[in-house]
């Protein structure tokens, strides 16, 4: 004899299977950084497209730097010019040394014959004059020479300071992402004029993600900073896939439930925000949902 089992008990039955539960819902984010010009000039090479994987120092376009490169060659020959005009102080004094070498030989050769009464004290005190004479020209040389090329390096310093800023706007001419990642948006064309500041792309880290979930007072005490968890995401209508996670923030204030989690009920709920960064296996995406588990040794 065969049973049939009423319709309703089936459709109470299934209704009554217990589904899986995480322990937190939220959505994916990534790292956006918004590269931006950092001279003035025509925009010249640059040709980043949505969706291209940049690496940071790769040099993806350049702002004209002719005007920078003129300037820092007319600083460059000044510079020289005024190097040319730098006395050597050694040369100068040893000229003056060579000439009171001389005056020290003929003072001893006068005070043997002065010994001898072949000399007379005067010959003795002319020859120490000019000696004290030669050391006086000797001391003022130096200053007077040290003076000059003071004056001159003083000049040089300025130059050599503004020669830096240029190399640093030279530097910043080239445009470069700070990071490596896909370019989410292009706000530049090649050959439009760019000014500092003026927003030219905004790239988005794809590889670290995080999902940013929504946890009630009482979960809060069993996360912490560092703490392994577990990432779930759609695999498909049935079933999730499993990637490893680690909590990397949380908040230190509560706030209301946003209004895209849950029912109207759970959104007047005080929450606190809590951020799990994984590695992106390439199908995560920015907005894509997620849940995450604390403690994935629990039983379902």
């Amino acid at each position: 004899m065969k049973y049939v089992l009423p319709l309703f008990i089936v459709l109470s039955t299934a209704a009554c299977q217990p589904e899986h539960s995480s322990d937190a819902y939220g959505n994916f984010e990534a790292t956006e950084v918004i590269i931006s010009a950092e001279a003035n000039g025509r925009l010249i090479d640059f040709f980043v497209q949505e969706g291209e994987e940049v690496h940071p120092g790769v040099k993806l376009g350049v702002i004209d730097t002719t005007q920078l490169h003129l300037e820092k060659q007319q600083l460059i020959y000044s510079i020289a010019a005024l190097k040319s005009k730098i006395q050597d102080v050694k040369v100068q004094v040893n000229v003056l040394r060579e000439q009171k070498e001389n005056l020290l030989r003929e003072q001893i050769r006068l005070e043997n014959l002065f010994k001898d009464n072949a000399a007379t004290e005067k010959q003795l005190d002319d020859i120490n004059g000019e000696i004290q004479v030669v050391d006086s020209r000797i001391l003022a040389t130096r200053s007077q020479m040290n003076t000059s090329n003071l004056g001159i390096l003083s000049e040089i310093a300025p130059l050599e300071v503004r020669v830096a800023q240029i190399n640093d706007q030279l530097k910043k001419s080239y445009v470069t992402s700070p990071i490596a990642g896909i370019v989410l948006v292009q706000y530049a064309e090649n050959g439009e004029f760019a000014s500092v500041g003026k927003p030219l792309f905004k790239v988005a880290d794809m590889k670290h993600m995080e999902i940013r979930v929504y946890v009630s007072g009482d979960q809060l005490g069993d996360i912490r900073i560092g703490q392994p968890v577990q990432v779930l995401v759609d695999n498909d209508r049935k079933s999730n896939r499993t990637l490893a996670g680690k909590v990397s923030w949380v908040s230190s204030q509560a706030e209301f439930t946003p209004k895209i989690i849950q029912t109207k009920k759970e959104r007047v709920n005080l929450v606190y925000a809590v951020k799990v960064a994984s590695i992106n296996d390439g199908t995560l995406k920015i907005g894509m949902p997620g849940e995450v588990e604390f403690n994935h040794n629990k039983d379902d």
